[in-house]
């Protein structure tokens, strides 16, 4: 059975976002990443499978070593999703804003 991955489903685990933060500063190897983490290095690369099944990590073969390296155009769609929340969320702190300074003139 051939599950499709998609972005939501990867970061919605807390140890895959750990890892992404992990990887969005340098590019890792499997085993560097598991030293991190109090989990068996199974679980480690099942979670890097996952990661890599919805290309927020890319891996690259470096002579013996694969590095995996985060993709920051994939998160894209997470931003995507978010913007009109943020906006949202934006415009209704600007209209505060704007009722507490009037409150505050009118003091």
């Amino acid at each position: 059975m051939n599950l499709r991955r998609d972005v939501f489903q990867a970061i919605a685990d807390p140890t895959r976002r750990a890892i992404l933060l992990l990887v969005a500063s340098q590019a890792m190897t499997a085993g560097a990443i598991a030293a991190n983490f109090d989990t068996a290095r199974p679980t480690v690369s099942r979670h890097l499978q996952i990661l890599t099944e919805c290309e927020l990590l890319e891996p690259r073969q470096k002579g013996r070593e694969i590095y995996y390296h985060f993709n920051p155009g994939k998160m894209k769609e997470v931003a995507d999703f978010l913007e009109p929340f943020r906006k949202l969320w934006d415009d209704r702190f600007n209209k505060l804003e704007d009722i507490m300074k009037t409150y505050n003139a009118k003091k």
